[in-house]
């Protein structure tokens, strides 16, 4: 994967997509379902354009900007990955935005046929604004961005090569505005972050592997450290420096890419489990893996995967139970849980509280 910094072009994203004033990133959520037909399975270019030809929108604003394009037999693809994902098996909301606008801000959406070579990398000129400007000018002050500032930005370097920066910019703008852009400037691990370095890593992947130099695992921890992917989600902080040796095991149990074909699961699971007797999931809907460390770290997962996650010590959640998470309630029951482990097992205190008083205070 090519990580250098390369001509910035707008391309087609000066065309019109009609996003909405007040749904956030609502038709983006709603192409992407109707594009691959609510299945979680590869489409082809072509396809995927015919079944959203009726909406009446730019169907390259989706293609050429937010989904990975890769060919297949000959034949131009799109992918099943993160962001596919969340859109299929969940119902729109501000954290689906703040994923989409993470994609289109990393930049990094394959190839296909006729495709120009910048094309694979179409919006560097976002990505900068973000890694230069709001991350290292702004310090995350989200609150000073703007059309104008953009503007401002894209004239001032020479990288950036259109006739126009106005209506890039005021796209571009809005683009920010209604995704949410202001969630970014949390120093805390979100669910949308969360997401987001999945997807980082889907795009990886399907990149080196486009490229063929991707050979093992250290690889691909090497990659992310060079995409910016913590440049583009927020303030660099030590928990979510923390998250990534967790979230990186859990990517990598549940097959990586692959954890969307239950067929490699299955065989991820025999390997790891081989007592284990394999059975279809009853429900086909997503479970949500917490890490205990951090209840913060709850990732939607292919139910198939389960199994999977809590090998590798992540509590799964299912349902209702993902959406009404919180993660005060889990840390307090996880709390009496190891207390009452502890008292059936006959452990108990040999220190009164006035003893232990006395010892912190130092008597």
């Amino acid at each position: 994967m090519s990580f250098a910094d390369d001509t910035w072009r707008p391309g087609s994203f000066t065309k019109n997509f009609s996003w909405g004033a007040d749904v956030g990133l609502l038709r983006l959520y709603e192409n992407i379902r109707i594009g691959f037909a609510e299945k979680l399975e590869p489409v082809s270019r072509a396809d995927y354009r015919k079944r959203v030809a009726h909406l009446g929108r730019s169907d390259l604003i989706p293609i050429n900007f937010f989904l990975f394009n890769r060919p297949k037999d000959g034949v131009d693809h799109l992918i099943v990955d993160e962001l596919v994902f969340q859109a299929i098996s969940d119902k729109h909301s501000p954290r689906f935005d703040c994923l989409a606008l993470f994609a289109f801000n990393f930049s990094s959406v394959g190839k296909w046929r006729g495709a120009r070579p910048w094309e694979r990398r179409p919006t560097l000129w976002a990505q900068n604004y973000i890694s230069e400007r709001v991350a290292k000018n702004f310090a995350w002050d989200t609150s000073r961005i703007s059309a104008k500032d953009i503007e401002y930005f894209l004239q001032s370097s020479r990288k950036f090569e259109a006739k126009t920066t106005e209506k890039v910019s005021t796209n571009l703008n809005f683009l920010y505005q209604i995704g949410g852009i202001y969630k970014f400037k949390s120093p805390r691990i979100a669910r949308w972050w969360v997401d987001a370095l999945f997807l980082a890593l889907d795009r990886i992947s399907a990149d080196t592997e486009i490229d063929r130099n991707l050979s093992n695992q250290d690889q691909l921890t090497s990659f992310l450290q060079r995409s910016k992917f913590l440049e583009l989600t927020g303030p660099i902080t030590p928990e979510k420096h923390f998250a990534l040796a967790h979230l990186l095991k859990l990517y990598n149990v549940c097959g990586g890419e692959d954890r969307f074909k239950p067929a490699r699961v299955r065989d991820l699971t025999a390997a790891l489990l081989p007592a284990y007797s394999w059975q279809e999931p009853n429900d086909d809907s997503a479970s949500g893996a917490v890490h205990p460390t951090n209840p913060r770290i709850l990732k939607l997962i292919p139910r198939s995967c389960a199994k999977l996650a809590e090998q590798i010590g992540f509590k799964v959640i299912y349902g209702d139970d993902i959406e009404s998470f919180d993660p005060d309630t889990f840390i307090k029951q996880q709390t009496r849980e190891a207390l009452e482990a502890l008292k059936r097992r006959g452990v108990a205190p040999k220190m009164s509280a006035d003893e232990l008083h006395k010892l912190m205070r130092g008597k």
